[in-house]
């Protein structure tokens, strides 16, 4: 294995983002704060607790995905489609590095760059609830299972687009509803029993029931399947971008 290439790729990546650090920083620290006050406080305020768990801490798993799952999808895009964009692609397409160590650069340097963000947003909520973790380790464990699912997601949806408004289409009008209705900032035992089994089929449901449970012990859905479906999920993503690859495809002209 190309060590050097993964290195160079890696830290390509990382110095984009250490250039716009405060934008970086700021943006999520400022969503949460503006969640907790309006979810925590307002609507907070008239719901006692959720399974036996103050709103307040509740919604904390579901904002963490939230800004998670679109944090990588959004940096894994751009970090695969810039070089597409500016032509610099074909010198990466020529060079003797496998599509494996390009994928390890890329997604390694997007799931760090989210990891990063999760823990300052776990911070911050943590100035406006009192946050006690019931499983560090499994929390950490689906944290980076996700930030690497959906980077390698987003490698994907960077190597398909064709213009900027590809590269956002899909994080806007599929990712980001499919969150706000997988239970984030509720529960789905709080729906009708037809909208319970509709809500089953939306894929983010089983990353934030996963991440709730290593908090509060508290799942819609057992930490099996959570787990199940992540690693489905990184497999599914792995062998389409080992086909775009190994086909050209969006990447030979």
């Amino acid at each position: 294995m190309n060590l050097t290439a993964i290195k160079v790729i890696y830290f390509n990546e990382m110095l984009r983002f250490w250039k716009t650090l405060f934008q970086s920083v700021a943006s999520p620290v400022i969503s949460t704060a503006l969640y907790f006050v309006v979810f925590g406080s307002a609507i907070g305020s008239r719901i006692e607790n959720i399974e036996g768990v103050s709103y307040g801490l509740f919604i904390v798993p579901g904002l963490t995905m939230l800004s998670v799952l679109t944090q990588s999808i959004s940096n894994a895009s751009f970090g695969i489609f810039f070089p597409k964009f500016t032509g610099t692609i074909y010198e990466l397409l020529s060079a003797p590095v496998s599509f494996y160590e390009t994928l390890i650069g890329y997604v390694g340097a997007a799931a760090t760059k989210s990891l990063i963000l999760a823990t300052i947003i776990l911070a911050t909520a943590n100035l406006f609830v009192d946050l006690n973790i019931a499983h560090p380790f499994w929390m950490l464990g689906f944290l980076v299972l996700t930030c690497i699912a959906f980077s390698l997601f987003g490698f994907i949806i960077g190597l398909w687009a064709d213009n900027f408004e590809k590269l956002q289409i899909i994080p806007l009008l599929i990712i980001t509803p499919l969150v706000f209705l997988g239970g984030s900032f509720y529960s789905i035992s709080m729906l009708p029993d037809l909208w319970q089994k509709v809500t089953l089929f939306n894929p983010v449901l089983y990353l934030v029931s996963g991440f709730r449970w290593s908090f509060f012990e508290v799942s819609d859905v057992s930490v099996g399947i959570s787990l199940f479906m992540v690693f489905l999920f990184l497999a599914i993503c792995i062998a389409i971008i080992a086909w775009m690859f190994r086909t050209g495809y969006k990447l030979k002209q």
